[in-house]
């Protein structure tokens, strides 16, 4: 099973066009496997949770209902068959602007306060997250109030 996130290019031959394709479906699968990885973090993967989590996706990455309901499918696979959440942030470090992985922790915390309370888990979780994303606590910090603020929390 040929694995996306670890593909050996060299031994491998593109057709003109595939790469970018590719790159941006991987994007795709680890941004909603970061969201899955948050929204599992307290073991209650509710389906608010779930639903933010597609309307994260239809709105980052312009897809449709269908497209979205792949992506969680294959996503969900990916997260269970992860040895570590660095597989997907190297794939976001490699892509996203500083700004873009901003907006995806300021994202990450609104999932989170979904249900408007912070479990140690979803916190420990996103503090790993936010720190294989090279960001600094007072950053991932800074994320958090701005989205408490919006929220109202």
């Amino acid at each position: 099973m040929l694995n996306i996130f670890n593909r050996n290019d060299d031994n491998e031959k593109e057709l003109p066009g595939q790469f970018e394709t590719d790159d941006e479906k991987k994007v795709q699968i680890a941004t909603c496997a970061l969201f899955i990885e948050i929204g599992k973090a307290d073991y209650d993967f509710a389906i608010e949770e779930r639903e933010k989590i597609i309307a994260f996706m239809k709105k980052c990455f312009n897809l449709d209902d269908n497209e979205v309901l792949e992506l969680m499918k294959l996503a969900e696979k990916k997260v269970d068959e992860s040895v570590s959440i660095y597989e997907f942030s190297a794939v976001i470090n490699k892509h996203f602007s500083d700004k873009e992985k901003f907006d995806l922790m300021k994202n990450l915390w609104r999932l989170i306060y979904v249900d408007n309370s912070l479990h140690m888990y979803e916190d420990n979780m996103i503090k790993k997250i936010g720190g294989t994303l090279n960001f600094s606590h007072k950053r991932i910090i800074e994320a958090k109030m701005l989205v408490r603020e919006e929220l109202g929390l």
